[in-house]
């Protein structure tokens, strides 16, 4: 497959969105749309790019503020999951909250990912995991044709998601990790949310949270 993968790390959060390129068909598909629409506008034209998906791995404000102004130029369809359709909303008032900054509202999805679903594309084929923890309604898209995990803000280098937020919790990201990443082949790439990207077996051999949490269930799973 002639796929090409840019990572942006773009806004204050410093978030990753990834631009996964075909250059057979020269489609492509955004994963996360964290800040500066024109930056991200500017990497498809460059390339040369027609986006046809825009892919919300969750709503927090961080990861969908671009959405508006990626979807407005390009007219490609926005995913997500219900779950964070309150998150999305919210959005505007927590980037005023953060940075003082008025915010126009992010558009609605046009297409609501379901787990354990898959998404079609010209070029690209994902596979919905449903990973929440972090947020109600995080979710985790597997291409495995690339042998790649998108991970959000489930797992990270040597490190978690944050759960420290309303409506997060620990417990369940921590099974959303066992259950649905680490049962991913040991070679597969995790393109997490944020920092660097990282492999299955990096985070199953190394990650002090993932040994933390093995220890507390007797060493199962």
């Amino acid at each position: 497959m002639p796929l090409k993968i840019n990572m942006l790390t773009l806004g204050l959060a410093q978030t990753n969105c990834f631009i996964l390129g075909d250059e057979a068909t020269k489609t492509a598909i955004l994963i996360d749309a964290p800040d500066n629409a024109p930056i991200i506008l500017n990497n498809l034209e460059r390339e040369g790019w027609q986006l046809v998906g825009i892919l919300a791995t969750h709503a927090h404000w961080d990861h969908v503020r671009a959405v508006r102004g990626v979807k407005e130029a390009t007219g490609a369809p926005f995913y997500l999951h219900a779950d964070d359709l309150p998150l999305l909303e919210n959005m505007p008032a927590r980037v005023k909250q953060l940075s003082g900054q008025d915010e126009l509202p992010a558009p609605q999805p046009d297409v609501l990912v379901t787990a354990g679903s898959t998404l079609e594309f010209p070029a690209m084929r994902f596979e919905v995991r449903f990973t929440p923890g972090h947020t109600p309604g995080h979710v985790s898209y597997i291409l495995h044709e690339g042998a790649v995990a998108f991970s959000g803000d489930c797992l990270f280098e040597g490190s978690i998601g944050r759960t420290d937020f309303p409506n997060a919790d620990f417990g369940t990201l921590m099974e959303s990790i066992f259950n649905q990443l680490l049962s991913l082949p040991d070679d597969y790439t995790v393109a997490c949310g944020h920092g660097r990207t990282t492999t299955i077996a990096q985070e199953r051999h190394t990650n002090p949270f993932i040994a933390d949490w093995l220890a507390r269930r007797g060493g199962q799973r």
